[in-house]
């Protein structure tokens, strides 16, 4: 299927692919550090499920609306410093500091004091969030306009970002480990500092490697002030309009809301399918266990699922990739039932190259069709390019089912019947968790195939749609 090769030209150079992943990784480091301190509120805060649920769910949705405003924001800037870097840099900023400070606990306030002390700094962090990782990931949409190139861009950045997923399950067992830490909250403070240090380096380090589009050939920028302030939510509700009604992007966007918060629903239920189901309760049996199995998780992504998916979208196309993907987590989702098994714990291994293709294959693809879809409304709508607001469209969608995910993952474990107060579960609560982490990431995923059945830009339609606009407005 592959007909065009990749000019030297739109080449991304090797230091601004791994400046760009470095950036990738603290994108993803600082959720995944997020999720394992949050389990610590339930286990070491006493906070029920629920409210560490509603706790996650509610600074998101605040995430989520700032997030297009950003886009918009970042796409009009004029700066000779570029329309995405000023922003990275200081969001980098804001987002690391804002992390430590969230939990520098005292163990001895109250689980109301609590919640109100994260939620107001969860403000601030997912506020700061928004302005780096917003134009974090218009940049990345505008750094090559090849097709493959595009692909083999974002696969180099998901490799690099799961790093993340690797060192995220060892802050659950570094805090954990008695001849490390005194307490599980003394842990959780002093590992805070760490994480938000090295997601600090790693936020910014695409400001300063990373080479932005030649702006000169982009034009109709609105004029970001405040008295313009009017026209410029009128222009910003213009070009979401203009966005949503891609309906290319729709599918990409309702394929990612069901792959993605299918699997972020019942992300933390395999720590405690490991640790209850197979070690009842007992934290000391359980060991490493539930760190190797998220490790080796990464592992899987990087070095076996991002290389053959990468060479599946050059040979099959992006769209087939992604069916192909979907379809072998589904087995491994399934696989699970076998796998967590009390009497042999390396069996919980078998399903992870299986499961890893769901995820490991979905942003690579996903965000390289997105880059494909902003040629698309440039050729439709006009200047000026909207990457950062498609970025901000697309994540503000992710970010919204990660709110309900995260608020539905601590609502369901209260349903099965999870008493955080005892030390064992009954086996009724067990078996219901266990069908309840199989049988929704397959239902999510499955949907997702049925919406990206139809999507139509192919290779030959994404090369025509670019040089049809180089011919209009020149190479940027």
């Amino acid at each position: 299927m592959n007909h065009y090769q990749t000019a030297a030209i739109d080449k991304v150079p090797l230091i601004q692919k791994f400046a760009f992943g470095a950036g990738n990784l603290a994108n993803q480091l600082f959720p995944a550090a997020l999720g394992a301190f949050m389990y610590y509120l339930v286990v070491a805060y006493g906070m029920s499920p629920a409210k560490a649920g509603v706790l996650s769910m509610i600074p998101r949705i605040l995430d989520a609306i700032t997030d297009p405003i950003m886009g918009f924001i970042s796409d009009n800037t004029r700066s000779k410093w570029g329309r995405r870097k000023p922003y990275i840099l200081l969001g980098g900023f804001i987002t690391g500091i804002s992390f430590i400070m969230m939990w520098q606990l005292n163990p001895e306030d109250s689980s109301t004091y609590h919640f109100w002390y994260i939620l107001l700094l969860s403000f601030v962090f997912y506020i700061g969030y928004t302005i780096f990782a917003t134009p974090l990931i218009g940049l990345g949409y505008e750094m090559t306009p090849d097709y493959h190139e595009r692909t083999r861009l974002m696969a180099s950045s998901q490799f690099i970002g799961q790093i993340a997923w690797m060192i995220a399950p060892w802050i659950w067992w570094v805090i954990a480990q008695p001849n490390i830490f005194a307490t599980q909250t003394e842990g959780v403070r002093t590992v805070s500092i760490i994480a938000g240090l090295l997601c600090i380096v790693l936020a910014i380090m695409p400001a300063f490697f990373c080479k932005e589009i030649n702006q000169s050939n982009i034009e109709g920028k609105s004029d970001l002030s405040l008295k313009n302030l009017s026209a410029n939510l009128k222009e910003l509700f213009k070009g979401i309009t203009e966005i949503i009604n891609n309906k290319p992007f729709l599918r990409v966007c309702g394929a990612t809301f069901l792959v993605f918060n299918g699997f972020q629903i019942v992300a933390q239920f395999s720590l405690f399918i490991i640790v209850y189901y197979m070690f009842d309760g007992n934290y000391g049996s359980a060991g490493t266990w539930p760190a190797w199995y998220n490790t080796m998780a990464a592992v899987a992504t990087m070095f076996l699922v991002i290389p053959i998916i990468t060479k599946m979208a050059t040979k099959w196309g992006k769209k087939n990739a992604f069916i192909i993907a979907t379809l072998i987590s589904v087995v491994g989702y399934a696989i699970k039932w076998w796998g967590f098994d009390p009497g042999n714990p390396w069996l919980m291994f078998i399903q992870i190259p299986f499961m890893s293709f769901g995820i490991g294959g979905l942003f690579t693809l996903m965000m390289s069709m997105t880059a494909d879809l902003c040629d698309l409304d440039e050729l439709n709508n006009g200047m000026p390019r909207k990457e950062g607001t498609f970025g901000a469209v697309y994540w503000w969608m992710v970010k919204i089912g990660s709110a309900l995910a995260l608020g539905l993952s601590g609502f369901i474990l209260s349903f099965v019947g999870w008493d955080q107060n005892e030390p064992t579960q009954t086996m009724e609560t067990l078996t219901n968790l266990r069908i309840a982490d199989i049988i929704i990431p397959i239902t999510t995923a499955l949907l997702a195939v049925v919406v990206m059945w139809k999507y139509d830009i192919t290779e030959e339609k994404a090369h025509q749609i670019r040089k049809t606009l180089e011919e209009t407005r020149g190479k940027l």
